[in-house]
Protein backbone atom coordinates (compact mmCIF):
# COMPACT_ATOMS: atom_id res chain seq x y z
CA UNK A 1 0.00 0.00 0.00
CA UNK A 2 2.99 2.24 1.10
CA UNK A 3 4.22 2.03 -2.46
CA UNK A 4 1.45 2.58 -4.52
CA UNK A 5 0.81 5.38 -2.65
CA UNK A 6 4.41 6.56 -3.15
CA UNK A 7 4.30 6.24 -7.06
CA UNK A 8 0.48 7.97 -7.08
CA UNK A 9 2.54 10.62 -5.73
CA UNK A 10 5.18 10.50 -7.81
CA UNK A 11 3.15 10.36 -10.94
CA UNK A 12 0.92 13.58 -9.66
CA UNK A 13 3.57 16.38 -8.66
CA UNK A 14 5.41 16.47 -12.06
CA UNK A 15 1.40 17.08 -12.98
CA UNK A 16 0.78 20.11 -11.00
CA UNK A 17 4.31 21.28 -11.55
CA UNK A 18 3.64 21.34 -15.57
CA UNK A 19 0.36 22.99 -15.10
CA UNK A 20 1.84 25.94 -12.95
CA UNK A 21 4.90 26.40 -15.52
CA UNK A 22 2.28 26.65 -18.59
CA UNK A 23 0.33 29.06 -16.47
CA UNK A 24 2.78 31.43 -16.48
CA UNK A 25 4.30 30.53 -19.80
CA UNK A 26 0.05 31.08 -20.70
CA UNK A 27 0.29 34.64 -18.83
CA UNK A 28 3.73 35.74 -20.25
CA UNK A 29 2.22 35.34 -23.70
CA UNK A 30 -0.52 36.94 -23.67
CA UNK A 31 1.65 39.64 -22.15
CA UNK A 32 4.20 39.99 -24.66
CA UNK A 33 0.84 39.61 -27.45
CA UNK A 34 -0.61 42.81 -25.46
CA UNK A 35 2.75 44.89 -26.08
CA UNK A 36 3.08 43.74 -29.79
CA UNK A 37 -0.90 44.87 -30.30
CA UNK A 38 0.50 48.10 -29.06
CA UNK A 39 3.02 48.57 -30.89
CA UNK A 40 1.01 47.27 -34.34
CA UNK A 41 -1.45 50.32 -32.98
CA UNK A 42 1.12 52.47 -32.53
CA UNK A 43 2.74 52.18 -36.18
CA UNK A 44 -1.09 52.25 -37.98
CA UNK A 45 -2.28 55.53 -35.98
CA UNK A 46 1.81 57.41 -36.23
CA UNK A 47 2.78 55.80 -39.18
CA UNK A 48 -0.18 55.40 -40.96
CA UNK A 49 -1.27 58.97 -40.52
CA UNK A 50 2.04 60.08 -42.13
CA UNK A 51 2.10 57.15 -45.11
CA UNK A 52 -1.49 58.78 -45.69
CA UNK A 53 -3.20 55.17 -45.56
CA UNK A 54 -7.19 55.64 -46.32
CA UNK A 55 -9.49 56.02 -43.04
CA UNK A 56 -10.00 53.54 -41.09
CA UNK A 57 -12.67 50.84 -41.63
CA UNK A 58 -14.76 49.10 -39.40
CA UNK A 59 -12.56 45.86 -39.31
CA UNK A 60 -9.59 48.64 -38.21
CA UNK A 61 -11.39 50.20 -35.87
CA UNK A 62 -12.45 47.06 -33.91
CA UNK A 63 -9.19 45.21 -33.99
CA UNK A 64 -7.52 49.07 -32.26
CA UNK A 65 -10.05 48.81 -29.68
CA UNK A 66 -9.68 45.32 -28.89
CA UNK A 67 -5.91 46.28 -28.70
CA UNK A 68 -6.46 48.70 -26.41
CA UNK A 69 -8.83 46.54 -23.86
CA UNK A 70 -6.49 43.91 -23.69
CA UNK A 71 -7.97 41.52 -26.42
CA UNK A 72 -5.05 41.52 -28.42
CA UNK A 73 -5.21 37.67 -30.41
CA UNK A 74 -7.93 38.92 -32.72
CA UNK A 75 -6.74 42.59 -33.19
CA UNK A 76 -2.84 40.95 -34.00
CA UNK A 77 -3.75 40.05 -37.60
CA UNK A 78 -5.76 42.00 -38.52
CA UNK A 79 -3.71 45.19 -37.73
CA UNK A 80 -0.89 43.01 -39.34
CA UNK A 81 -2.30 42.42 -42.78
CA UNK A 82 -3.70 46.59 -42.83
CA UNK A 83 0.16 47.10 -42.44
CA UNK A 84 1.50 44.92 -44.79
CA UNK A 85 -1.38 45.76 -47.59
CA UNK A 86 0.11 49.61 -47.04
CA UNK A 87 4.14 48.20 -47.85
CA UNK A 88 4.99 48.98 -43.78
CA UNK A 89 7.10 46.83 -42.07
CA UNK A 90 6.19 45.02 -38.83
CA UNK A 91 7.63 46.01 -35.06
CA UNK A 92 9.68 43.23 -33.88
CA UNK A 93 7.97 40.91 -31.69
CA UNK A 94 9.60 39.91 -28.38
Amino acid sequence: MKKSATLLAGAILPLVAGMGIATSSNAQSATNDEAYCQALVKEYTHGGIERGFSPESLETSVAINECRDGNPRPAIPVLEQKLRDNNYALPPRS
